[in-house]
């Protein structure tokens, strides 16, 4: 199962505690689910979804926020696959006027279940060991103002594109993702996503660091290289047994050990010395061979 198919499990098995949050979470799958209501008459109602997965938790959040029951006498039936309907003019009543209330989206909580909603019914998210994308699809403009005001409430960055004529609400960045699967409480797939990004940091600032000192020690190789055919250019020559007996000691060294770093060549002074000082006698070296034209 993909990483996104992971988080929906999770967030399908989810039912908030308030009818409130229930209402708010089927509004959202009724919205964003692409909700066909067919009207059988006014004592009946036929809801078409996109998919099964998404009807079946709308007949869910159903049964328990309406008077409605699956029974062989009861006022609702779930077709099967991605239809149910309500056989009872008043639940429908009811049903109409609460997806359609405005203080669906008062409450911090209710913002999380519509979310959460939002994402079941038409939101993906990347495996986060291979890239960072989380993103819903919305139907019109009104729902991406609705997604933006909630994720801008909880703190979260989003942007949003149009794709296929449809506007998409996006995240990028892996905090965030992180944000939003912790504001729709997906906390299971909050921590594999956390644990992947972990390592996926550490892999890259590894693999930096492994780079950097890689590219250091070539420096370090290809100035060896050239201050030893230097030294071994100018060692012959009459001024270079003039020079002062610190540098000519460096040089010996640096002749007699290829790959030592300054910091060894400086132990090996005698007195010993620091980086700072073997790199000056180096630079006065560098100088006196310059002027001899090697």
């Amino acid at each position: 199962m993909s990483f996104a198919g992971t988080v929906k499990e999770e967030l399908f098995k989810h039912i908030g505690m308030s009818r409130h949050c229930m209402i708010a979470e089927l509004g959202a799958l009724v919205s964003f689910g692409g909700a066909d209501i067919y009207s059988g008459g006014e004592d009946k109602a036929v809801f078409e979804l996109d998919n099964e997965l998404v009807a079946r938790k709308c007949f869910t959040l159903l049964k328990k926020t309406f008077n409605i029951s699956e029974s062989k006498d009861g006022n609702a039936k779930y077709r099967g696959g991605s239809v149910f309907e309500i056989n009872d003019r008043d639940e429908i009543r009811k049903l109409r006027q609460a997806l359609s209330s405005e203080v669906l989206l008062q409450r911090s909580c209710c913002m999380r279940a519509y979310l959460r909603g939002a994402f079941l019914a038409a939101g993906s998210v990347s495996d986060p060991n291979k890239s960072y994308h989380f993103e819903i699809v919305c139907r019109n403009s009104g729902q991406v103002s609705v997604l933006l005001d909630i994720l801008k409430s909880f703190d979260i960055k989003a942007g949003t594109i149009i794709r296929k004529n449809h506007p998409v609400v996006y995240i990028k960045e892996g905090s965030m993702i992180v944000e939003a699967l912790n504001v729709m409480e997906a906390h299971v797939a909050l921590m594999d996503f956390e644990n992947s990004r972990i390592l996926k940091e550490m892999r890259n600032s590894l693999n930096r660091r492994v780079n950097c000192e890689t590219a250091n020690i070539g420096k370090t190789v290809t100035a060896a290289v050239k201050q030893t055919e230097d030294i071994k250019a100018v060692m012959g020559t009459p001024r270079y047994r003039s020079l002062p007996d610190g540098i000519k000691q460096i040089a010996e060294l640096r002749l007699k050990y290829p790959d030592a770093s300054l910091k060894e060549l400086g132990q090996m002074c005698d007195p010993p010395i620091g980086k700072s000082g073997v790199n000056h006698r180096l630079r006065k070296l560098a100088a006196f061979v310059e002027k001899e034209e090697v």
